[in-house]
């Protein structure tokens, strides 16, 4: 069984001291590839160098998340640019809006994420979505420019049933992460995980966040890390009625296709 983790922050600090072995426990648990968020220019700078550390094994995303809104400028404009000419840098985001915390006011939001929109169009790459809270704001600017990207993907989807149809409508794939497995929050996610097609379906940690809250035994530390896609995988599996087998080729067939990436040799 081979998984590809679509979100992992592996620049975070949290792996600054054990990268190596979150990478050697991510392959023993059958992930051998994983995409780095970039979500900031900074983190999407460190991405794109640890993705050039790890050929073939770890790849990019490029764009600033909602919440560092504030910081984009022309000059973070033009960095992206550059970094999206590196063909490890696979997506543009994380990108989209946040109105759960709105650290960024949400003109700014707006604005930011409709520039980073048309940088997905520019370069011809897909699109790695965030999107809390906002659903109505975020649905009106995506469809403005669905059709003129390659794809695009709403990362760590946790909303209704509506949003969800709102995405498909829209053809954009789904990531499901650990949230999943939150038993306060999550239990939603294990009926409406059945009705994503399995060629929009894809999976992922966010590492070092939404450790899953059925892995037993729970780490002390309560770092999440890549290993853990293979639980997330079983749970999505046994919730979807197929073999995890099947649900983590399908998975990851959908994740090489998105991101253009050749098949793990």
């Amino acid at each position: 069984m081979r998984l590809l983790d679509i979100g992992a922050n592996l620049t975070h600090e949290s792996f600054h001291h054990d990268l190596d072995a979150v990478m050697q426990r991510a392959q023993a648990h059958g992930v051998d590839r994983m995409i780095v968020t970039g979500a900031s220019r900074d983190g999407s700078a460190s991405a794109r160098v640890l993705a050039a550390r790890h050929p073939a094994r770890l790849f990019a995303t490029a764009g600033v998340h909602p919440h560092h809104a504030v910081e984009y400028d022309d000059a973070t404009d033009a960095a992206l640019r550059e970094f999206a000419q590196d063909p490890a840098v696979v997506a543009i985001g994380e990108t989209g809006l946040d109105y759960n915390r709105n650290y960024s006011p949400r003109g700014v939001q707006l604005e930011v994420f409709e520039r980073q929109l048309q940088l997905a169009v520019d370069v011809g790459k897909p699109l790695f979505l965030h999107q809390r809270d906002a659903h109505s704001d975020f649905v009106a600017l995506l469809a403005r420019y669905r059709d003129k990207v390659p794809g695009a993907v709403v990362h760590c989807f946790t909303d209704t049933g509506e949003a969800l149809r709102d995405y498909l409508a829209l053809d954009c794939h789904i990531g499901i992460t650990g949230w999943i497995c939150d038993e306060r929050r999550g239990t939603h996610l294990r009926e409406l995980v059945r009705g994503i097609p399995a060629n929009r379906l894809m999976i992922e940690t966010d590492a070092p966040y939404l450790l899953p809250r059925t892995v037993r035994p729970q780490p002390a530390h309560r770092r999440n890390e890549p290993m853990y896609l293979k639980h997330i995988c079983e749970e999505i599996a046994r919730d979807r009625g197929e073999s995890v087998a099947v649900t983590a080729a399908n998975s990851t067939a959908t994740a090489e296709a998105f991101f253009g990436l050749p098949p793990a040799s």
